[in-house]
């Protein structure tokens, strides 16, 4: 009789390369793309949206020549893409590389994308209530983000001991399933694990490091014409409060556009707010488990390598 491990090494593979913003990912899928003949998936909850390039580090063009991308300029700015959706067309698409030979690569920084495929969450399927979200978004508007979080606190303690408080979006969203449906979020959550083979690999660098790349890509962004995209987006009628534009590096140059604070200002507060938002990042990847984790600058890249090659090839 077959073990489990005997039967789960012949699910198909799937490869999660995932990490804090500029730590190397995108450089590292493509050369593993190419040795192990695979395509990337991206998990990026703002590489989503079309003519967001320069300010989101998307793939440039010639990068997604070289190596199929999916999941990348999906959506335009004003429209949205839920949680499970995301999950949907990743599943469907991940299903598509294998029935094609190749081996999938889900890459990117987006905790709660990289837990909605590889854990798959069962996400509450409670549609929006036009009526319930301006109520909430006006309550937002006026009380703030730690009222907001106060009500949750109320209506919902189980999914309000576990959210983000401060994200906004997540806490107005629970809100909203809690209003519409009487029941908890939590409540209404699960999971059911994919059937595919999974390698998780996070890739890290000593905190200075990091910082340091991230204000040489803020440089690099402004320098490749990140205040253009911004009026592009902005001239195309993407304004605010659209959550897409108000999101980190747009925010800022926003401000600078509109005369609040100077260009020289707005490089460096969207420096900080980028080492705020790896912290983050590194917040939400500790809510995952059985990530095999490489410092960049500590480890040779050959070892990751052979830790895909084995992984792709283990059959029992």
């Amino acid at each position: 009789m077959q073990n489990d491990q005997s039967v789960e090494n012949r699910l198909p593979p799937l490869i999660v390369l995932l990490g804090p913003t500029a730590v190397g990912k995108t450089e590292l899928s493509l050369g593993l793309c190419e040795q192990f003949a695979g395509e990337v998936i991206g998990a990026d909850s703002r590489q989503i949206y079309r003519g967001m390039d320069i300010g989101t580090a998307k793939p440039t063009p010639s990068e997604q020549r070289r190596i199929p991308h999916h999941l990348i300029d999906i959506r335009h700015p004003d429209e949205t893409l839920t949680v499970a959706e995301y999950q949907q067309q990743a599943y469907q698409t991940i299903n598509a590389i294998h029935e094609r030979g190749r081996v999938p690569f889900l890459v990117g920084g987006t905790a709660l994308y990289l837990r909605a495929v590889v854990q798959g969450l069962r996400i509450p399927e409670v549609p929006p209530d036009p009526e319930v979200r301006a109520e909430l978004e006006t309550f937002l508007a006026q009380a703030g983000r730690a009222a907001l979080f106060q009500r949750l606190q109320t209506l919902d303690p189980a999914t309000a001991a576990v959210i983000d408080a401060q994200n906004p979006r997540r806490v107005l969203r629970a809100l909203e399933i809690v209003l519409i449906t009487g029941k908890s979020k939590i409540e209404l959550e699960g999971a059911q694990p994919p059937p595919y083979r999974i390698l998780q690999i996070g890739l890290d660098r000593a905190r200075d490091s990091l910082y340091q790349r991230i204000d040489q890509r803020v440089d690099q962004m402004i320098a490749e014409g990140l205040v253009t995209e911004t009026q592009r987006l902005l001239a195309a009628g993407y304004r605010p409060p659209l959550p897409a534009i108000t999101s980190l590096g747009y925010r800022e140059i926003i401000a600078y556009l509109q005369g609040e604070i100077t260009l020289a200002a707005a490089r460096e507060k969207l420096k900080t707010e980028t080492h705020r938002f790896v912290r983050h990042q590194y917040t939400s990847f500790r809510k995952m488990v059985e990530i095999q984790w490489f410092n960049l600058a500590a480890v040779r890249v050959d070892e990751i390598y052979l830790l895909v090659e084995q992984f792709i090839h283990k059959r029992y």
